[in-house]
C-alpha cells in the first residue's frame, strides 16, 4: 500500500499547531509509517518552487494551521488547496481566525500606528512602515501585503475538515492520522470534536446558582468541584465544543473557547453572552451596570478565538 502524502504549513499563528504535531512523541513513528512528508517548512527544507512542481491533487491531505491575513498566506493556501486532495483546517486559527483574527476590530493602518509608532518601545521619528516593495542597493525586495481583515481558511478555499483547538490535543492529532491511515473519514464539512458543548462533558458540580460579581482568575481561588460559572469566573464551557478533554477546567482555570461554538451555534460570542447574562441575579440598573462593567475586554473573552467565523466577522470600515 502506498503511503499517504502529507503536507503541514504554518500561516498567521503563534506556531503551537506544528509543534503540537511533534507532541505525539514517539507515534511520530506511526505517521512516518503511514505517510510520507512532502511539504513543512518548519521541520524541513522545502521551498515554494517545490510545491508548485507538484501535480495537482498529489498531495492526499494538507493540515493548514494559522488564519489568512496577508498576501503571501493566501497565495499559499490557494495553491495547497490546487495540490491537495484534502485540506484540513487545523486548529483555532486556521478553524475560526484565532487570536490573530481580533485584529478585525482595527484596520491595518492603526494597527501599523500602534505596533511601529505608538508602542513605547518604538524610536520611528521617520514614521517608517514595512513596504510591499522597495529597491535597496539595487536589489529588489518584497513583503507581502498585510491585509485589513484577517479570514479563516475555509473563508479563502473550500476546506474538507476541522480540527479545533489552541493547539489541537494530541489524541485528536491521532484520530485524525488514525481516519486517514484506514480511510474512514467522517463526512465532509465534519469537525473532528465532540458534537456537545463542554459543559456537557464537565464534571464540575452544577448547582443553577446566581451570580452578583464577577472575578477574574487571579482573583479569587475557586472551588476545585464547583462549576467555574457559578462562583462568578467567566468561564465558556456553555458556548464552547467539547472534545478537549477539559484540560483547562481540570487545573481550575477557566475554558476560553478555542474549540469555537458547538454543533448548532452560529454565534460563540453572543451565545456566551447569553449564557453569563441568565445567570446575574441582579435587577437594579446601577447593579447590572456594575457587572457589565466587572467584565474585562468583553470582545477579547466573548471572541478570543472565533471573530472572522462569527457574525461580526470584523468591525465596520470607515467609509
Amino acid at each position: 500500500m502506498a503511503k499517504l502524502k502529507l503536507a503541514l504549513y504554518w500561516a498567521a499563528s503563534c506556531g503551537g499547531c506544528d509543534v503540537a504535531v511533534l507532541d505525539v512523541n514517539e507515534k511520530i513513528l506511526d505517521i512516518a509509517n503511514i505517510a510520507d512528508i512532502v511539504f513543512w517548512p518548519i521541520a524541513m527544507d522545502f521551498k515554494y518552487h517545490d510545491v508548485e512542481a507538484m501535480k495537482d491533487d498529489s498531495i492526499d491531505v494538507c493540515l493548514f494551521n494559522g488564519a489568512v491575513r496577508n498576501s503571501e498566506q493566501e497565495k499559499i493556501a490557494n495553491l495547497l488547496r490546487k495540490k491537495s486532495k484534502v485540506m484540513v483546517a487545523f486548529g483555532s486559527c486556521a478553524c475560526f481566525g484565532g487570536i490573530p483574527a481580533l485584529g478585525n476590530f482595527w484596520d491595518r493602518t492603526t494597527i501599523f500606528e500602534r505596533a511601529y509608532i505608538e508602542a513605547p518601545s518604538n524610536d520611528n521619528q521617520a514614521r517608517t512602515f514595512p513596504q510591499t516593495e522597495i529597491k535597496l542597493d539595487g536589489v529588489e525586495l518584497e513583503l507581502p501585503q498585510f491585509y485589513d481583515t484577517v479570514s479563516t481558511l475555509a473563508q479563502v478555499v473550500p476546506v474538507e475538515y476541522f480540527v479545533p483547538g489552541c493547539p489541537p490535543p494530541v489524541d485528536l492529532i491521532l484520530k485524525v492520522v488514525d481516519a486517514l491511515a484506514t480511510s474512514q473519514l467522517p463526512p465532509i464539512g465534519s469537525v473532528i470534536a465532540s458534537e456537545k458543548s463542554l459543559c456537557d462533558e464537565c464534571d464540575r458540580v452544577k448547582e443553577d446558582k446566581k451570580i452578583t460579581k464577577i472575578y477574574r482568575p487571579h482573583e479569587i481561588i475557586p472551588d476545585p468541584k464547583r462549576c467555574l460559572l457559578e462562583q462568578g469566573i467567566i468561564c465558556l464551557g456553555p458556548a464552547t465544543r467539547g472534545g478537549c478533554g477539559a484540560r483547562c477546567i481540570k487545573v481550575n482555570m477557566p475554558c476560553r473557547g478555542c474549540f469555537g461554538p458547538p454543533a448548532g451555534v452560529v454565534d460563540q460570542g453572543a451565545k456566551m453572552l447569553s449564557a453569563l447574562a441568565s445567570i446575574y441575579d441582579v435587577d437594579d440598573e446601577r447593579e447590572i451596570a456594575r457587572m457589565v462593567e466587572e467584565v474585562v475586554d468583553p470582545a477579547g473573552t466573548f471572541y478570543r478565538f472565533g471573530m472572522s467565523s462569527s457574525l461580526l466577522k470584523r468591525r465596520r470600515m470607515q467609509t
